[in-house]
């Protein structure tokens, strides 16, 4: 038996009434845009800012990658000698669908060797193009490229040129990093900047397992 005082009010009962015509409006909305998206197309994305999640967001779409069984692929440019855990879970558990190329010998100011740092960028790129031309692989995430771009370790022509030209038509490729070129953002078809708000290594803690690596 229903209680009265479990009743909504006229009030309630007219909020509850402007809402489901409010989301009613806003799922035929909704409905009218996604009829109009019908084709695939291999995406060009591109995360960079000052913010943190540019590689996590990466990897993230990297595991759905792995959900749906599709096969990826990583290419590290900067964080070769880390033990990450994204690198432990992949390698350990997932390596049939994922191949893991750390290829980097870690960032600028630790190697001090400017042409050490190229020479470890052109391997880089040289097995990302592998990669990318393999049609079976349909997601290739190229960690930390950006950094060899700014510094200009590759050449953004190049690379451009690359994706333009030799990139399979359903296979999509991530860009992280920060400072990302202009043109490359230009040519991208997703581009996302994380912004940088607080962080806790600027209050003296260091970067947390399980958080950042």
């Amino acid at each position: 038996m229903t209680n009265a005082s479990d009743m909504p009010t006229t009030t309630e009962a007219e909020d509850l009434a402007r809402h489901a015509t409010k989301m009613a409006k806003k799922k035929a909305a909704r409905d009218r845009m996604m009829a109009g998206k019908e084709g695939e197309k291999g995406l060009i994305i591109v995360h960079t800012g000052a913010g943190k999640g540019k590689s996590s967001s990466g990897f993230g779409m990297i595991l759905r990658c792995i959900a749906h069984e599709m096969p990826c692929a990583v290419v590290q440019f900067i964080k070769g000698a880390w033990d990450t855990g994204e690198r432990r879970l992949i390698e350990g558990n997932f390596a049939d669908l994922c191949q893991f190329h750390a290829m980097g010998e870690g960032f600028t100011w630790e190697t001090q060797d400017k042409s050490r740092d190229i020479a470890a960028a052109q391997r880089g790129w040289e097995k990302a193009k592998e990669l990318i031309r393999d049609p079976e692989i349909r997601f290739v995430l190229l960690d930390e490229i950006n950094i060899a771009l700014r510094y200009d370790y590759l050449d953004i022509d190049e690379v451009l040129a690359f994706l333009r030209d030799e990139k399979p038509p359903l296979t999509h490729v991530c860009l992280t990093g920060r400072n990302a070129k202009e043109t490359l953002i230009e040519a991208a078809d997703l581009v996302t900047e994380m912004s940088l708000i607080k962080h806790p290594f600027r209050s003296g803690i260091k970067g947390q397992a399980g958080v950042e690596f």
